[in-house]
């Protein structure tokens, strides 16, 4: 499957909108199965677990393609560096998720749009912010601001204690930062060059060996009973959202343009938030609803595209 000049990517048609909702279902519905396979498997194990069945097959995929993961290309600092921030990101959501909410870790994470401009901002040339991006940044991080407000002020049943829920929601925050330095490397780095299966190839090998040596160093191997839904969660992180959802995304960036594609990433944290109401019975305030309306806006104004001159 041949890439296509930049020149070609073109607007999402009617195919790529479909995809793409049902990309962010698929990403929304990732906290939710976190949490169901949580009361099976330690966070830590079921993170390296979950990458590592995806690194096989990522490994597998590009075998049965011919494509060589291993030559040399000057890419393996690069892409260890990237595995390891994608490994901390996924230490965050894991570990976050046994604090805090389904519901509020689907708002924090996805501040990662907001990330992810900053740095390309610093760190890319040609990728500088315009004054609706800074708009929307500000947008963004007065939602967080109220959302941790409603964290310490509002008991939520479904979370631990009020300053374990507010460090769950830390770890939220923290993960999107991780999310986005993940990206910014890549734009910055050889990585840049390299093919979307190697890359991502790069961040679930590293990740796996990562996270299994935590899951290890921190005594987080004892695995309670097994239930046929915490086997499907897992099942459903590693071969749907890490492996066929990973990679679709890639496809997808090859054949349309990126700036209108990430206009929908507001969509991952309504449907984070909507599974969480509904499959786990969790509950919001009003402030936390116009927190999580104010984040949702402020990623949209930031993955405006910019009008033609």
């Amino acid at each position: 499957m041949s890439t296509p000049a930049l020149s070609l990517r073109r607007a999402p048609d009617a195919t790529a909108v479909i995809v793409m909702v049902v990309l962010c279902a698929a990403w929304g519905f990732q906290q939710v199965a976190i949490k169901e396979a949580n009361a099976s498997f330690p966070p830590m194990l079921q993170a390296g677990i979950r990458s590592a069945i995806a690194t096989v097959l990522v490994w597998l995929w590009t075998r049965s393609r011919g494509t060589s993961l291993f030559a040399s290309d000057d890419t393996l600092g690069a892409g260890l560096l990237a595995g390891v921030l994608f490994g901390g990101e996924f230490v965050c959501i894991f570990f976050g998720l046994t604090l805090t909410t389904a519901t509020r870790m689907a708002v924090f994470l996805y501040t990662a749009p907001c990330f992810t401009a900053l740095g390309l901002h610093w760190f890319i040339a040609g990728e500088k912010m315009r004054r609706m991006q800074w708009l929307g940044i500000a947008v963004a991080f007065c939602g967080i601001a109220l959302a941790f407000a409603d964290g310490f002020l509002h008991a939520d049943p479904n979370r631990a204690s009020t300053l374990h829920g507010v460090a769950g929601d830390a770890l939220g925050v923290l993960g999107g930062l991780l999310w986005a330095a993940t990206t910014v490397v890549v734009r910055a780095s050889s990585l840049a060059h390299a093919s979307a299966s190697k890359t991502l190839f790069y961040q679930l090998a590293v990740s796996a060996i990562m996270l299994l040596a935590l899951a290890f160093a921190f005594d987080q191997t004892h695995v309670a009973t097994v239930t046929p839904r915490a086997l499907a969660s897992l099942a459903y992180q590693a071969i749907v959202v890490a492996f066929i959802s990973y990679l679709t995304w890639f496809w997808l960036l090859t054949r349309y343009m990126a700036s209108r594609l990430s206009v929908f990433s507001f969509l991952t944290p309504i449907f984070g938030v909507t599974f969480g109401v509904v499959l786990l019975g969790e509950h919001f305030t009003l402030r936390f609803l116009i927190a999580a309306a104010m984040v949702l806006a402020g990623i949209a104004l930031v993955n405006t595209p910019a009008k033609r001159a």
